[in-house]
């Protein structure tokens, strides 16, 4: 009885991590909000003052990295979540 409580919470610890996974990737949709919203505020100031298009341009490329990098880690700790930290099951001998 004892083996089979032991497989259940072992079992329950895998989907446990599997739903965290799928919990961390949910930071992509953020990361699309984010650079819509930096592409939009360039249209919206180079619609309003054109002569500095090439200075907003520059600003507008440095968001979307920044935001970008933040979006890279939505997949890191995905996988660090569904492969590093993995259960340990115990020997009985």
């Amino acid at each position: 009885m004892k083996k089979r409580d032991e497989n259940s919470q072992l079992e329950m610890l895998e989907g446990a991590k599997s739903i965290g996974a799928g919990a961390a990737t949910i930071a992509s949709a953020g990361a699309a909000i984010g650079i819509g919203n930096v592409f939009s505020s360039l249209i919206h100031s180079v619609a309003r003052n054109p002569s500095l298009a090439k200075q907003s341009f520059g600003y507008a490329i440095l968001g979307f990295a920044l935001t970008e990098a933040i979006a890279s880690f939505a997949p890191m700790m995905a996988f660090l979540i569904s492969s590093v930290f993995r259960s340990v099951s115990r020997v009985t001998i």
